[in-house]
């Protein structure tokens, strides 16, 4: 398994660069640049290609509704130049609450979307001309939609690839199978290996079954805290502030896909309360309710022999890339933890 890590978009962006050469010699595989409504992710992962030589670099996510499929191309192309074919694009719906909220544009048939961008990205890189004729793009734009003057167009630049990785953030059923289908990965959250198969084993079996061989084998993302030792049981509850978060407000009550996903592990009423304290504003009392039990399953925390047979269960639900979030208030265990991981996921 390969192992990679999220930069935070919360502040010290500059300071976390500065370490990455530590965590790439501990052997960091691969780092995701978020983008959520924080400073973009473009500009970040610019600046790491510049700062690191061997590490890969994604972004995690950008968000579809954000840009137009052919400036999402040729950014990938342009990152994946800076960074010597370093790049994946990670790609996601994201939700109506950022979409139309912070960005004003409508949250509408995300499937279809995605798949018409990875459609129109893949021409771009090829190098052809762009043609689209699709239900939510038309690329060139008609004459009855325009001044009747655009013509199909390619790329100027050679791109350093014609196939940049596609890494697709989905959760529901039917997200999921596409991306099993038409991308080169799947990034899901809250990835809880005893479930998997069962939550996400049917939507991955019916996209496999139409998926590329040439696409090779999906490469299956999973994130989870680290923290490795015979102290660290406390950080555990580090995360119940951000599940508390998704599970209960990011999103109105009946269409939270990731409070969906908390009851789809079997944690129904659990959910439930979660987001009618969250939306009530008790924001404190969410999160002491999110469950002890699937924070500690959703984790690598606790002692190397514990955090070693988690690992294992990763690999057995098919996880190939292990994407962490040191925890350690420590910064030299920090990296540590990194280094004993990629050990146990070698």
């Amino acid at each position: 398994m390969r192992v990679g890590m999220m930069l935070s978009y919360s502040g010290g962006f500059k300071e976390t660069v500065e370490v990455l050469g530590d965590y790439e010699r501990a052997g960091l595989d691969i780092v995701f640049v978020p983008e959520a409504y924080s400073y973009d992710a473009i500009s970040q992962l610019g600046f790491i290609a510049a700062r690191t030589e061997r590490l890969e670099i994604a972004s995690g996510i950008l968000q579809i509704y954000t840009r137009t499929p052919t400036l999402t191309a040729m950014t990938a192309a342009g990152l994946d130049y800076v960074s010597d074919g370093r790049f994946s694009l990670g790609i996601g719906a994201s939700g109506p609450q950022v979409i139309e909220g912070f960005h004003g544009v409508s949250y509408d048939a995300p499937l279809a979307r995605t798949r018409e961008i990875i459609d129109i990205c893949r021409q771009v890189w090829r190098r052809e001309k762009v043609v689209h004729d699709g239900g939510h793009y038309q690329i060139p734009l008609p004459a009855d939609r325009g001044t009747g003057l655009g013509k199909p167009l390619k790329l100027i630049n050679h791109p350093v690839r014609e196939r940049i990785p596609v890494i697709l953030a989905a959760i529901g059923p039917k997200n999921v199978a596409m991306a099993a289908e038409i991308a080169e990965g799947w990034l899901p959250i809250f990835f809880h290996p005893d479930k998997a198969g069962e939550v996400w084993g049917p939507s991955l079996a019916e996209g496999s079954a139409r998926r590329d061989p040439a696409l090779g084998q999906l490469d299956i993302v999973a994130q989870a805290p680290l923290a490795i030792g015979d102290d660290v049981d406390g950080l555990i509850d580090l995360a119940r502030t951000r599940l508390a978060l998704y599970i209960g407000g990011m999103g109105a009550r009946g269409r939270n896909f990731y409070n969906n996903l908390a009851r789809r592990y079997g944690y129904e009423a659990e959910a439930a309360r979660i987001q009618d304290l969250y939306l009530a504003g008790y924001k404190e009392e969410a999160a002491a309710a999110v469950p002890a039990a699937l924070l500690r399953d959703i984790s690598l925390i606790g002692p190397a022999s514990y955090v070693a047979e988690r690992v294992e269960a990763y690999r057995a639900a098919g996880v190939t890339t292990l994407k962490v979030n040191p925890v350690s208030p420590n910064p030299v265990r920090r990296l540590a933890d990194l280094g004993k991981l990629k050990a146990m996921a070698s």
